[in-house]
């Protein structure tokens, strides 16, 4: 994809705050791991979190608790780190800073194809869902990108943006005619559409684990030329890129990474959005160091929003989807009045 030499990758100097946003960054995930396991219908204290992560012949009730969170927190780990490298992926691809899997509206590719497995082919598992959920993910933003880099100019970040909000809005009405003559299929879609890791288990995990190692390595190894797509096709190009590969590539692993966390949490918006413009603000645009940093900064707001759902809702909870559009949607906002639509 590159014959970017090394020596001019070296060029390219570490991020000033770089370590300092790295050891804010882990111990804030520490903070959110610890907050996600003793929080919940029931507060856990600081012995009976510690029995139940490191003595299993402890048996109390606040220590089997615990041992019962822990499937729920790292599979909501998971998914922050999926969507926050989705999103570092979307924007770069798209060089839109306003870019994310739910305005691009590959997160309404997914729940369709999710809502028709249910209605048509009477699925009910996850094993199910991440497959039908992958394949509306990567249909969906085919279709858009195709859409968006129609007529002059290419794929512009306006044009994509367009094409993302109106084809969501397209396929959320298929999704509604789909499922409203089906009662059964209502009940059931109903709670997978609003997004929680409420049903996170191991099984979970391990379903997961194959799909985002894959859009993990995808990201990292293309960040380089990434790096030079930023700074225009043409100049791109000078330096060796093959801007049309890269960007299939670098596109697939983030549908990757987002198809598979809506197919086993449904449709969590505003965190790739959020999680990659905080690591932007505080490093600067550099790839190589904005993905990883991104999947440590998902994974704590999404953990952190399912938290506070948690102790929002208290005795019952407040679906993590409903936490993440609340917080992202006026930042969205924000963003978009004080950006320039312009590339990255």
């Amino acid at each position: 994809m590159s014959n970017i030499s090394v020596s001019e990758n070296k060029q390219l100097h570490l991020p000033k705050n770089l370590i300092k946003v790295l050891i804010l960054s882990v111990v804030l995930l520490g903070i959110s791991i610890l907050a996600s396991l003793a929080f919940g219908s029931r507060v856990i204290g600081w012995n009976e979190l510690m029995d139940g992560l490191f003595h299993p012949e402890v048996q109390t009730h606040g220590a089997n608790v615990v041992r019962q969170r822990v499937a729920r927190t790292v599979f909501s780990l998971m998914c922050g780190a999926a969507l926050g490298v989705s999103g570092a992926l979307m924007q770069s691809v798209t060089r839109n800073p306003i870019a994310d899997p739910s305005i691009l509206g590959v997160n309404t590719g997914a729940a369709l194809f999710v809502v028709c497995g249910i209605a048509f082919f009477n699925i009910g598992s996850a094993s199910h869902y991440i497959w039908f959920a992958l394949v509306g993910a990567i249909l969906t933003a085919i279709f858009v990108f195709g859409i968006g880099s129609m007529g002059s100019g290419g794929a512009t970040p306006l044009k994509l943006v367009l094409a993302g909000a109106a084809t969501s809005a397209a396929l959320s009405s298929l999704v509604m005619a789909v499922m409203i003559p089906r009662s059964s299929v209502m009940d059931e879609f109903r709670f997978w559409q609003v997004g929680s890791v409420g049903a996170g288990d191991w099984n979970s995990v391990s379903l997961f684990i194959p799909f985002l190692l894959m859009g993990i390595i995808i990201a990292i190894a293309t960040s380089p030329a990434l790096n030079a797509l930023a700074l225009g096709d043409e100049a791109a190009t000078g330096l060796g890129v093959r801007t049309g590969t890269l960007r299939l590539i670098a596109a697939f692993g983030g549908v990757i990474l987002c198809g598979a966390a809506t197919a086993l949490a449904g449709p969590i918006g505003f965190i790739g959005l959020l999680a990659t413009h905080v690591i932007r603000l505080l490093i600067g645009p550099d790839l190589r160091y904005v993905i990883p940093l991104s999947a440590l900064a998902g994974a704590v707001i999404l953990t952190i929003s399912d938290v506070f759902g948690r102790i929002v809702g208290s005795p019952g909870e407040l679906e993590v989807g409903v936490v993440t559009a609340f917080i992202g949607a006026p930042i969205l906002i924000l963003i978009t009045m004080k950006a320039k639509m312009r590339a990255l």
